[in-house]
């Protein structure tokens, strides 16, 4: 992966002072995930959202990240949560394992296209035929600050909008129709706006999408490709 998708020096260096606030709409997500099913948190933090969907009757919920010291921050507070570092490109889950997952504010902290797509086909692995990806995100922003960093970066990075944090981390927001490519290969069940307050104070717009699985997934094997 490229260095500017695994930040892990500073997302260690950051864990005990960030407060993340990338809301869960609970009644959406109640809609779509029953309170039985298997969840994966990618991208857990310190375990805000699995903590969140532990107290709203969610009762299998594994989360994984990429910074140790978030995850000690994290069994620290919730000893009960089923929170895993994971520092690999790959998901240390089978196939098919999860129903559903959540990816809150992770994707602004993956700058490169190849990181992003390595992120989602590896979450569509882990997801069962049918599961749900809800994904929340910072599209590109309208306002004079963000767009001055967006010009002044882009030939840093290669792609507008990405910049870094004078702190050190390197983010992106996202053209929407990019967002949309990404999420090719599943059904977009739903998409909404709101305001919010970033992790450093700041207010800013971010999307929140739920999108499924295919029922049925493309056959990758002689046998499967047999019975077409």
């Amino acid at each position: 992966m490229n260095p500017l998708d695994f930040q892990t020096t500073y997302w260690d260096r950051v864990a005990s002072e960030k407060i993340f606030s990338h809301p869960v709409d609970i009644d959406t997500f109640r809609r779509w995930v029953r309170p039985e099913e298997k969840i994966l948190d990618y991208g857990c933090g310190y375990g805000r959202t699995c903590a969140e969907l532990a107290e709203n009757g969610y009762r299998h919920v594994t989360g994984v990240d990429i910074s140790r010291q978030m995850i000690t921050r994290g069994v620290a507070a919730h000893p009960a949560l089923d929170l895993r570092h994971n520092d690999a490109e790959v998901l240390p889950f089978p196939h098919r394992s999860f129903s559903a997952c959540t990816l809150l504010a992770v994707l602004t902290c993956i700058p490169t296209n190849a990181g992003q797509r390595q992120v989602i086909e590896e979450i569509a692995r882990v997801l069962r035929p049918g599961g749900v990806l809800y994904l929340s995100d910072y599209p590109l922003q309208s306002d004079a600050r963000n767009n001055a960093r967006y010009r002044q970066h882009e030939a840093d990075y290669g792609q507008y909008g990405v910049f870094g944090l004078p702190e050190g981390a390197v983010v992106r927001h996202h053209d929407m129709p990019w967002i949309h490519e990404l999420l090719s290969s599943f059904e977009l069940l739903q998409e909404q706006t709101m305001e919010v307050p970033t992790m450093n104070g700041n207010k800013a717009t971010i999307f929140q999408i739920i999108a499924k699985k295919p029922e049925r997934e493309k056959p990758t094997t002689p046998k499967e490709l047999a019975t077409l």
